[in-house]
């Protein structure tokens, strides 16, 4: 009974429009958002000449990032709290407990995951393609343009998938951001000390909104999936 209680309370919370809830949630959503499209940015582009080239460089490059997408997510926000704290070499723009942080640690998480799944999209796509692309002499971004909008689906599936990783997670968060309220608190961090709080009320209505959002995200991902298909 008392399960069904906090869930009651946790439902109650949701719907009363609680400011400090709500602001959590939204500072997560927007610190996730902006991480993927910067990490999205950099990962198109990489995967693309990662593709195009096959020196034994980039082969080198391709597998340090097949191998990144595997890091564990408190080891990213330890390189970003080394490189950004008072000692560390990019000290001076005193960004450690910040959301620039965080988004910056997220970036590290999700941009490895966005290039090598990418990268192999664009090898399928060359392998249609190319003998027509080279015959036009198309200039590198016109390229990325024709791939984006040939595999589109498959492409926001990624970003989807990029999004729901960056948003759930919570170690790299607390590490850098610090878990402040008010100004890094996030769902993940928030929902830990909540729980560790007692505040089970809270941190089950964060923890209710995480997997609608989870669910929200995989729904789309199947919709897209079943367009390619």
């Amino acid at each position: 009974m008392e399960f069904f209680k906090i869930l009651y309370d946790s439902f109650i919370l949701i719907f009363s429009f609680n400011l400090d809830l709500y602001e959590i949630i939204f500072l997560s959503i927007r610190t996730s958002l902006f991480a993927t499209i910067i990490a999205s940015f950099l990962g198109i582009i990489t995967a693309y000449y990662l593709a195009n080239n096959k020196s034994n460089l980039f082969k080198i490059i391709t597998l340090f990032l097949n191998s990144l997408t595997g890091i564990p997510p408190v080891v990213a926000g330890l390189i970003v709290f080394f490189i950004f704290s008072d000692n560390g070499p990019f000290g001076i723009f005193n960004i450690i407990y910040s959301p620039t942080a965080m988004v910056i640690a997220q970036i590290i998480i999700v941009y490895p995951i966005i290039s090598s799944l990418i990268k192999e999209l664009f090898e399928e796509f060359y392998f249609h393609y190319s003998d027509s692309l080279k015959s036009y002499n198309m200039k590198n971004f016109t390229v990325i343009y024709i791939f984006i909008k040939n595999n589109h689906y498959m492409v926001l599936t990624i970003l989807l998938t990029a999004f729901g990783r960056a948003i759930s997670e919570v170690g790299a968060v607390m590490i850098v951001g610090g878990n402040i309220e008010h100004y890094t608190r996030v769902m993940t961090s928030a929902i830990s000390l909540e729980t560790s709080m007692g505040n089970l009320e809270k941190a089950m209505s964060l923890g209710i909104i995480l997997i609608l959002i989870t669910l929200i995200i995989n729904f789309f991902s199947f919709k897209l999936n079943k367009r390619l298909y």
